[in-house]
């Protein structure tokens, strides 16, 4: 192996260090669920957005403050009922006695770690208030631009669509978020630890940090130097093509969705302190990027359904040797 290879490949290997310190860290109070930190670790050094739709109380609030916990950051809890406007999440501007002059007060949305609980209880006006801020990490308040925080993730969680009180997300949001995760009751021998523990409160309230906020702007740097294989990439645009032309597809997936798969395999290899991506990290990956982005001709219209029809496109398409 050539030195610049070697060298490069110890980096991304002293890279996975503190990833996965902050990974076992988040551990200690989600228990049970190693792949759904992975996934949602992956997703923030990638620069992207996490759906989670879940039952309540099975650990959706808790991980979002572990990990806003375990990275120093500040975290905000919006959460979404059907009375909540846009200026109650973005902030508005008030008429200052003192000088004379509009000031503006930021809403909840201005910290690094935002959780949009139960995001379809509210009306589609103010789910639509989250989109300039996840995809352009600003938001405008009559005529004026604000820039958020940096790092800035969005963990939003939502009920299955059975139940009653919720507005369905529309395609164009589903399409902001990286990635769709599902926590599920946690195992058997994990819940019962629990139990008999007294939960994970008092865990959660003295969890330290296992990670700066420097160290994470530059993981999500390195991020970019991944090398990803010509095959590889036609790999994921092969995934992508069967979703927009399969007979079972209403609607594939975008060309955002395809950044997404692309970037998110690259932060797979890196937390796996890999240089380079290979065809498992986009397989790991796909259900989670690319189901919430499609629409199925058949089944019910869950998110359920259009798991098992990425499962089948990813079985189907042939693997770059």
């Amino acid at each position: 192996m050539e030195p610049i290879l070697v060298e490069t490949s110890e980096r991304m290997r002293d890279a996975a260090e503190p990833i996965h310190r902050l990974e076992a860290n988040v551990a200690r109070v989600v228990r049970g669920k190693r792949e759904v930190i992975r996934l949602a670790t992956v997703c923030i050094l990638a620069r992207g957005h996490v759906l989670i739709e879940d039952v309540p109380g099975v650990g959706k609030t808790t991980l979002s403050q572990a990990l806003a916990r375990s990275l120093g950051l500040s975290f905000q809890r919006i959460q979404f009922t059907s009375d909540l406007l846009p200026s109650d999440i973005i902030g508005v501007s008030i008429f200052n006695q003192k000088t004379q002059a509009f000031e503006f007060v930021p809403g909840p949305l201005f910290a690094n770690v935002v959780l949009a609980d139960e995001i379809n209880r509210a009306t589609p006006k103010t789910q639509s208030a989250l989109l300039e801020a996840m995809s352009e990490r600003r938001v405008s308040v009559e005529r004026k631009r604000y820039a958020l925080p940096e790092p800035f993730v969005v963990l939003a969680t939502q009920n299955p669509t059975e139940y009653q009180g919720t507005f369905p997300l529309p395609e164009s949001q589903l399409d902001r978020f990286m990635m769709s995760l599902s926590l599920g009751y946690p195992p058997r021998a994990d819940e019962r630890e629990l139990l008999l523990s007294g939960g994970v409160e008092e865990t959660l309230e003295h969890l330290a940090p296992a990670l700066s906020r420097e160290t994470l702007l530059e993981l999500q740097e390195r991020v970019g130097q991944i090398r990803v294989a010509e095959k590889l990439t036609e790999y994921i645009l092969s995934l992508a093509e069967t979703t927009r032309h399969g007979g079972e597809f209403q609607l594939g997936v975008s060309t955002r969705a395809v950044q997404a798969l692309f970037r998110a395999t690259q932060a797979l290899a890196l937390c796996e302190g890999r240089a380079y991506a290979i065809p498992d990290d986009v397989q790991r990956l796909a259900v989670s990027v690319l189901s919430h982005r499609v629409l199925v001709k058949r089944g019910t219209g869950d998110l359920d359904s259009s798991r098992k029809a990425i499962e089948r496109v990813v079985a189907s398409t042939p693997v770059p040797l």
